[in-house]
């Protein structure tokens, strides 16, 4: 996991975490989020126009939305594209692979410097090549920058973050790659996935699919949407109501680490400074004490009065660690999906085959196959 995020946001601690967070936070605010908006629509149409071949057949949703959202992140955070950064992301899921099947594994940690097996030598390898990619493309903003181009670093992530280092605000160079590693993987995974879930939920319950095209239609009718649309996007509130219920049982991220700070007692459970707990999202997103004896349904009325679902809804994370790329996550998700609804109905395929399972984030281990319709 570390060769994956480096010491990034999402592992990194302290005074370093709050240094990392102001940077990262630069990048997504609301301002920077309305420009993006291009970028991603882009994208959203670039998938919908291979979609037509598609139409009155069988597609998998999870291949699209996986390449969609690698594409978004390119563009929004790295200013580049899918293609460009293909190779990144394809080493990115070999590392996920690779740390998914070895979560469990107990070695002892001189042995495995005396003795590397093949994941390990095999991810130092990965590790190298993102390393390297990322520096690529570091360089080539460098060289805009040096040929005279006032905004040759961005204003995006990566450009934010290569602006705080020249400006020497005591950020290094393994503090960008880290960053970005960790932008790479967990800022494509999350979304993705959110989007596939819902996708899924969607497919399953054709009276919601209804009512969000409805919403959608009435909000936008069947024009092109633009970044004049940002205020009218936050009006959406049956389609955050069924995100929301989608997230709640099919969380992302099925847990997150913390560490106590001081001495505390939860319950009748004393937990000492310095112990790691883990917080399973997926527990607490389907407690029936919580959620009632329906928790198990899919019923996004839940979220009708309480559109951020209270304390125990927390699919991005919870506290100052709140993901910080959350506004970016579902400014995507609510593009795509009304762009696809103003568009098509679809169906569960026969050929769909139910099994989440956890790789990081939870994914849906065969895909998920759907029969598209052109309205």
């Amino acid at each position: 996991m570390k060769k994956m995020l480096g010491y990034g946001l999402v592992t990194s601690n302290g005074k370093k975490w709050v240094k990392q967070r102001k940077l990262a936070s630069r990048a997504f605010r609301s301002e920077y989020l309305k420009e993006m908006i291009p970028a991603i629509i882009d994208a959203v149409e670039a998938m919908l126009q291979k979609w037509v071949e598609y139409e009155g057949k069988e597609i998998d949703f999870f291949k699209e939305f996986c390449i969609l959202t690698s594409e978004i992140i390119s563009r929004t955070a790295f200013g580049s594209s899918y293609v460009e950064g293909k190779d990144i992301f394809i080493k990115v899921d070999e590392l996920i692979e690779i740390a998914a099947r070895n979560s469990q594994v107990v070695r002892l940690p001189f042995f495995r410097k005396l003795v590397p097996n093949q994941d390990d030598m095999e991810s130092d390898k990965i590790e190298q090549f993102i390393r390297e990619s990322i520096q690529n493309l570091m360089l080539r903003r460098e060289m805009r920058k040096y040929n005279g181009d006032d905004d040759g670093y961005g204003d995006d992530l990566l450009g934010s973050l290569m602006r705080a280092y020249r400006e020497n605000e005591s950020i290094s160079l393994d503090d960008i790659i880290d960053e970005c590693r960790t932008f790479y993987s967990v800022g494509q995974e999350t979304t993705s996935m959110m989007l596939s879930w819902t996708s899924f939920l969607l497919a399953l319950n054709p009276d919601w699919q209804e009512k969000i095209r409805l919403e959608v239609l009435q909000l936008f009718g069947d024009r092109s949407l633009t970044s004049e649309d940002f205020s009218t996007i936050a009006k959406l509130r049956k389609m955050t109501m069924v995100i929301n219920e989608s997230m709640r049982l099919y969380p992302p991220v099925l847990g997150i680490s913390r560490t106590v700070a001081q001495d505390c007692k939860v319950g009748n459970v004393l937990l000492p400074k310095g112990m790691q707990i883990q917080i399973s999202t997926l527990v607490l997103h389907h407690d029936r004490n919580i959620w009632g004896e329906d928790a198990q349904l899919f019923l996004p009325d839940r979220f009708a009065s309480n559109i951020s679902g209270g304390d125990a809804f927390f699919p991005f994370g919870i506290g100052p660690r709140l993901c910080v790329g959350q506004g970016l996550a579902m400014l995507e998700a609510k593009l795509a999906l009304s762009m696809i609804l103003q568009r098509y109905s679809f169906t569960l395929s026969p050929t769909y085959v139910h099994s989440p399972v956890s790789r990081l984030t939870c994914k849906p281990q065969h895909g998920l196959q759907v029969v598209l319709q052109r309205l």
